[in-house]
């Protein structure tokens, strides 16, 4: 210990903090100037940011910095340019008859283009980047539709959308839950028909019981066959496209307790030209009727 009352490393020779942990000393090393002069710098650097740029997050926004930059009015401000060099093309698009789309090449190379571009910010989420569908959600590239997969159906579905409590003249069916007007044993009979008429492994006795039963519950909507009903939005049950699952136990599920899934309606959120646009693009991907 030195006069000046300064706690010296015997090792170091360097002084010390005065701290210690199990015999451990802290040395009281300074910190290198170049090491302070950047800190510094980074700070002033810091301050003058806070204050000419959007920097501090507030309730409903941030601060807009002295000199009013904005990323969000750069990007409007490139739509805004993009929309007004398309608004020609965009409003020959919006009365645009689809059936005859084709005939116009640049003008179906632009809808198709654009509807691609709509469909990736709007319904690849549900229906997947490839529109090939996901479990509950349909595949939009076979010529299986609930709906009709003609221009006029893709486009009210997409317009109205189904079951949702937005638009009135939105698709709407919903399905009878089965699980307390059927018996269990009759559930089991009705799924093995469903199996049967599907050209599946069944229980043919099952199945010729629940025929039966399918016919007084289930063919007012799917049809004496089964083939569906597209005016009800009612699925075909006899080939091997399946929007949940066409195994016997999903089967057994969607009899006892029924399925409801809902779309949106994009009439409210897209122009008519984006409308247009996607149905287009969803058309020609290789199910459109």
């Amino acid at each position: 210990m030195s006069s000046d009352k300064t706690d010296i490393d015997e090792i170091t020779g360097t002084d010390t903090t005065g701290h210690s942990w199990d015999g451990i000393k802290e040395l009281n090393n300074p910190l290198p100037r170049w090491w302070l002069y950047t800190l510094y710098l980074c700070i002033v650097w810091a301050i003058g940011y806070s204050i000419a740029y959007p920097a501090w997050p507030m309730i409903s926004g941030a601060t807009a910095g002295v000199l009013g930059y904005s990323t969000r009015a750069e990007v409007a401000a490139d739509i805004a340019r993009f929309e007004e060099a398309n608004a020609g093309i965009s409003a020959e698009l919006a009365s645009a008859d689809l059936v005859t789309l084709s005939d116009n090449e640049e003008l179906m190379r632009y809808a198709t283009s654009a509807g691609a571009a709509v469909f990736r910010n709007n319904c690849s989420q549900c229906h997947g980047s490839g529109a090939a569908g996901s479990k509950g959600y349909p595949n939009l590239l076979d010529d299986d539709w609930l709906w009709g997969g003609d221009f006029e159906n893709i486009s009210y579905t997409i317009r109205h959308g189904i079951r949702n409590e937005e638009d009135w003249d939105a698709r709407y069916s919903e399905m009878t839950a089965f699980d307390e007007v059927l018996t269990n044993d009759e559930i089991d009979a009705v799924v093995q028909h469903v199996l049967a008429i599907s050209n599946q492994d069944h229980d043919a006795a099952l199945a010729e019981t629940g025929g039966v039963i399918f016919y007084d519950n289930c063919a007012a909507c799917h049809g004496d066959d089964g083939a569906g009903n597209r005016d009800m939005g009612a699925a075909n049950l006899t080939d091997a496209i399946w929007l949940y699952g066409g195994d016997a136990a999903t089967l057994e599920e969607t009899v006892r307790y029924a399925r409801f899934g809902v779309m949106p309606n994009w009439g409210t959120r897209l122009t008519e030209a984006e409308i247009q646009a996607v149905t287009a693009y969803v058309h020609q991907l290789g199910g459109g009727e």
